[in-house]
């Protein structure tokens, strides 16, 4: 009876201590900007390394520079209205057939058809279904926002083409280029490279939203990856016998082609040709959140730090969150120390 008493006594204790909360700290931070020789200073030349002398007791501290890309302020933001900017290069071989190729844009194209797919994430179409997708939704012929090559060893700039009005319908958008070649003649040849859809902000800072990354790429905005789309390559085979197809070879940033071959000859252009090339789903308003530096682990010693952004003239809001964290919750200390940038 004795060890029975003992044994309920040793689980109420046991019980008691795994209910008690682990006492928080409140965070205790201090920092200042200074110079190399240790002077305190909010005030800086170009050339400057600027150090910040940080004290307390936070177990973790995290550094916004307040430069583009490490803006606090902007740390969750993930849209923002800009200015979409559709921007390729284009070269037209083999023949003179006209308006073989179109830019198209669609909001409500329901993307591709899944037979199945592995644990790996690799998808078997439905080509059929896929198709099927394509000629039902609405696709809007943008061709004339662009110049294309009329024929040439040198591919022409397409120009900034603004996609702000299809921004503002707040829809993920598909972009396609389609490819139409008709029978009893050559069949032009067209290479798209140089490919980049951005989001250019008030600030004027640019956020790379797609170009010709493959789907296991990263597009990277100031440090913060993001996955690339890849292409979709689609033909119908009762448009095109042939099987004339766009070939898609990814590459990093604006590195990468589309191209597509037709009939090299009239005695070969025994059929018509049809085949898309699309992009998407993609958010005009997308932008990668602005990204902060880890600069204290809980096991590291509060010490100086020493900034490696690069500021360009101007105004600054450099900012540290300190915080102390446990199971229970978390407590936190946000500074911000303004500063200036002046040129040497």
């Amino acid at each position: 009876m004795k060890f029975l008493n003992m044994m309920a006594l040793a689980s109420l204790f046991l019980l008691t201590a795994c209910d008690k909360k682990i006492e928080q700290r409140d965070v205790v931070f201090e920092v200042f900007s200074a110079k190399t020789n240790g002077q305190p200073s909010t005030a800086f030349k170009t050339t400057d390394t600027i150090i910040y002398q940080l004290s307390g007791n936070a177990d973790v501290v995290t550094f916004y520079s307040g430069a583009i890309g490490q803006r606090y302020a902007f740390r969750n933001r993930t849209t923002a209205m800009g200015i979409p900017q559709l921007q390729f290069n284009s070269l037209r071989a083999n023949g003179a057939q006209a308006s073989s190729i179109q830019l198209l844009i669609s909001t409500d194209f329901k993307g591709v058809v899944a037979k199945s797919q592995t644990l790996t994430g690799v998808i078997t179409r439905d080509t059929a279904a896929t198709n099927a997708n394509i000629a039902a939704a609405n696709w809007t012929d943008i061709s004339s926002r662009a110049t294309w090559s009329t024929g040439s060893t040198t591919a022409t700039p397409s120009g900034i083409i603004d996609l702000s009005d299809f921004a503002k319908q707040e829809k993920p958008v598909f972009i396609a280029f389609k490819y139409k070649a008709v029978a009893g003649s050559i069949q032009n040849k067209w290479t798209i490279s140089g490919f980049s859809l951005s989001n250019l902000l008030e600030d004027n800072t640019v956020y790379t939203q797609a170009n010709f990354a493959a789907s296991n790429q990263s597009i990277s905005n100031y440090g913060v990856n993001t996955p690339g789309l890849g292409w979709l390559t689609t033909l119908d085979e009762s448009l095109n016998a042939n099987k004339y197809a766009w070939v898609y070879t990814s590459g990093v940033g604006t590195a990468g082609s589309l191209v597509i071959t037709g009939a090299t000859t009239a005695a070969t252009a025994t059929a018509p040709a049809e085949a898309c090339a699309i992009i998407g789903p993609v958010n005009l308003r997308k932008v990668s959140p602005d990204a902060g530096v880890g600069i204290k682990e809980i096991t590291a010693k509060m010490q100086r730090y020493t900034a490696s952004a690069v500021y360009p003239p101007g105004s600054y809001s450099p900012t540290f969150v300190a915080s102390n964290n446990t199971v229970d919750g978390t407590r936190e200390v946000v500074k911000s120390l303004p500063i200036t940038i002046t040129a040497p």
